[in-house]
C-alpha cells in the first residue's frame, strides 16, 4: 500500500474508533465470503464489520485515545465498530461464532476499558437496554407505590379509629342520635 493509501486508512479507523462507542475484534480465519457477508448483515443495525490490517488498526487506535487492544491485534482480524446498542452487537456476534466456530472473538473496547473474549461474551449475556430499563421503571413503581401506602396508611387508620369511637358513642347513648344543633336551640 502506498503512504498516502496507508494514512487515508489509518484516518478512516480513526474515525470509525472515535464515532463508536464499543469495538469488537475477532478471528474470521476460515469464513467464506458468503459467512462475513452474512454476519455484516446480522450485525448492521448496530455495527459495521470491517477486516484490518493490524499495523494500521494500531496506530489508528492509539490516534483515537485507545492503548488496550495491542495484544489482541496479532493474525487475520477483523473489527465490528459498534455505534448502536453494545449488547446486540455482542449477541449477534455471539450468536453466529456459535453456528460458524470458525470465527472467533478476540476481545474488544468498550467506553475506552479493554475486554477479554469471555467479558464480550458475558456482555452478550445481558438484557436489552430496552428491557433494563423497564424493569428499572417497574421497581421505581414498586417503591412509589410502597410510598404512597405508607403515607396514606396512617390517614387511613386515623379514620378508621374515629369511625370506631363514633360507633362506640352511639352504642354509649343507646343507639340514639345526637340531636342536631338547630333542634337543641328550638327546645330551650
Amino acid at each position: 500500500m502506498a503512504k498516502p493509501e496507508k494514512q487515508a486508512a489509518i484516518v478512516e479507523i480513526t474515525d470509525r474508533f472515535r464515532a463508536s462507542n464499543a469495538a469488537v475484534l475477532t478471528e474470521y480465519r476460515g469464513l467464506t465470503v458468503a459467512q462475513l457477508t452474512t454476519l455484516r448483515r446480522s450485525i448492521a443495525a448496530n455495527a459495521t464489520y470491517a477486516v484490518v490490517k493490524n499495523t494500521l488498526t494500531s496506530i489508528a487506535a492509539r490516534n483515537a485515545g485507545i492503548t488496550v487492544l495491542d495484544g489482541d491485534l496479532n493474525g487475520p482480524t477483523a473489527i465490528a465498530f459498534v455505534t448502536g446498542d453494545p449488547v446486540e452487537a455482542a449477541k449477534g456476534l455471539r450468536d453466529f461464532a456459535k453456528a460458524n466456530p470458525a470465527l472467533v472473538i478476540k476481545g474488544g473496547v468498550l467506553d475506552g476499558k479493554a475486554l477479554t473474549a469471555d467479558e464480550v461474551r458475558q456482555l452478550a449475556d445481558l438484557e436489552p437496554r430496552e428491557v433494563l430499563l423497564a424493569k428499572l421503571a417497574g421497581a421505581m413503581k414498586a417503591n412509589l407505590n410502597k410510598a404512597a401506602y405508607l403515607f396514606v396508611a396512617p390517614l387511613s387508620q386515623a379514620a378508621r379509629t374515629i369511625d370506631a369511637l363514633r360507633a362506640k358513642v352511639e352504642e354509649g347513648q343507646g343507639g340514639a342520635a345526637a340531636p342536631e344543633p338547630a333542634e337543641a336551640d328550638a327546645e330551650s
